[in-house]
C-alpha cells in the first residue's frame, strides 16, 4: 500500500543524502524512481538534487503553479515508477502537498517528501504545517546544536554573522546562512539579537 512520507529536520542535518540514498536502493534493485525539486533552489544547477557530501542526481523541477498531480501522471504514464521523491518541499504550496496525497490515494505510488519543518523564526511553513497533518508516515532527519543537543531550530544570518529576526520565510541558502540549533541556543541567539 502506497503512503505519503514527510523526512523532516533544520538545515544541515543530511535530508538530501537520505533521499539519494533511497533512491538508490530502488535503483540497485532493478526499480525506476522519479525525483522532483524546486526550480526555486538552483545552487547545485537547475534541475540537480544535490548534498552538502557531494552526491547529487538530476531531477525535474517544479514551480508554485505546477500541478504535482498531473506532472506525477504523466510520468507513470510513460513507464515504471516504483516511488516518488520530493527534495525541499518546504518550498511547496499547501495545495500541492494534497496533490501528492492524491498520487498516493488515486495512481498508488509512494511518495517520499524531503525538507525543513520550522523556518529561522520558529514558524511552520505551509506546506510542512500540511505534510504535519495528512502525511501517513513522520520521520525526523536528526542532527545536533554546537552543544550537542539534538537540533530543532535554525537561524539566519545576516551579512554581519548576527541571527536575522525578520525577513522572507522562503529563502535558498546553505552553510554561509543558515546554522541549525537546538530550542535552547536559538532562543539565546533570537533574543540577543532582538536586545542589542
Amino acid at each position: 500500500m502506497a503512503k505519503l512520507y514527510f523526512n523532516y529536520s533544520t538545515m544541515n542535518a543530511g535530508k538530501t543524502t537520505v533521499l539519494l540514498q533511497a533512491s538508490h536502493n530502488y535503483i540497485e534493485r532493478g526499480m525506476q524512481t522519479y525525483l522532483l525539486t524546486t526550480a526555486l533552489d538552483d545552487r547545485a544547477g537547475v534541475g540537480r538534487i544535490e548534498s552538502r557530501i557531494g552526491i547529487g542526481a538530476d531531477a525535474d523541477t517544479h514551480t508554485h503553479d505546477t500541478d504535482l498531480f498531473e506532472m506525477i501522471k504523466i510520468r507513470l504514464d510513460a513507464g515504471p515508477c516504483a516511488c516518488v521523491f520530493l527534495d525541499e518541499v518546504h518550498f511547496m504550496t499547501d495545495a500541492q502537498i494534497w496533490q501528492l496525497a492524491r498520487v498516493v490515494d488515486e495512481l498508488n505510488v509512494p511518495v517520499m517528501c524531503y525538507g525543513l519543518k520550522v523556518d529561522f523564526l520558529g514558524r511552520l511553513f505551509p506546506a510542512s504545517a500540511t505534510l504535519l497533518a495528512v502525511a501517513d508516515e513522520l520521520r525526523e532527519v536528526r542532527t545536533i546544536c554546537h552543544c550537542g543537543r539534538k537540533a530543532t531550530m535554525v537561524v539566519r544570518l545576516g551579512p554581519d554573522g548576527k541571527a536575522l529576526t525578520d525577513g522572507d520565510q522562503l529563502v535558498v541558502g546553505g552553510n554561509e546562512s543558515y546554522v541549525s540549533l537546538c530550542r535552547r541556543h536559538w532562543r539565546a541567539a533570537m533574543d540577543a539579537d532582538q536586545t542589542a
